[in-house]
């Protein structure tokens, strides 16, 4: 069983540039790997360091102000190809939840079953945040998965999201898919017996 989501309150990373695609979320050099562990470090690789590996000082998250498991960040979040990778990645970093306006079906999916959590607010709403996160980096979000909604602790404005219904069970009682099936294994048998 992995973690179990609830409520998380947390400072945010802002990341307000649109249109991130999978292949800068996690550059290509590294889907060669197929093992889950270490992929945090090459989250946005190729804007978090320079050539020599050092860190770029100019890159969120590189700046100590700003920390936290919820990363906020504009607008088609996930576009281009379907890597999960990427999901790897964000999950490694370890943010719990990314906010944006909209995200890219595959890659949305790819999140949550990676116990990544993408939350869909309004434009306006996004913008907010943006406003508030950079006005102050303490900031705090409050994202309630039992009841879909988001708020900004700041301002006390908030919004609800939605959510399929089945990943909301698994992220609420920490399953996978398999860990799901096990789960449901009577179920499943009594239900082939009954329509053989």
């Amino acid at each position: 069983m992995k973690q179990k989501f609830n409520i998380i309150t947390s400072t945010c990373v802002p990341l307000p540039i649109e249109n991130v695609d999978t292949d800068q979320i996690v550059p290509a050099r590294f889907l060669k790997a197929t093992d889950k562990s270490g992929f945090g470090d090459h989250l946005f690789c190729d804007w978090r360091y320079n050539e020599d590996g050092s860190p770029k000082e100019d890159f969120v998250l590189n700046d100590p102000k700003y920390g936290g498991c919820i990363l906020v960040a504009g607008k088609n979040f996930g576009s281009g190809s379907s890597r999960e990778h990427a999901a790897w990645a964000i999950a490694g970093y370890g943010f719990r939840v990314v906010i944006s306006s909209f995200f890219a079906d595959i890659h949305k999916n790819n999140e949550l079953n990676n116990f990544v959590l993408p939350v869909v607010v309004s434009e306006k709403f996004l913008s907010e945040l943006f406003t508030s996160i950079f006005d102050d980096p303490k900031t705090l979000v409050e994202v309630d998965l039992p009841q879909q909604k988001v708020t900004n602790l700041k301002t006390g404005n908030w919004e609800l999201f939605e959510i399929n219904g089945y990943k909301k069970h698994c992220l609420l009682n920490g399953l996978d898919d398999i860990d799901f099936l096990t789960q449901n294994t009577e179920l499943i048998e009594e239900w082939e017996r009954k329509n053989k």
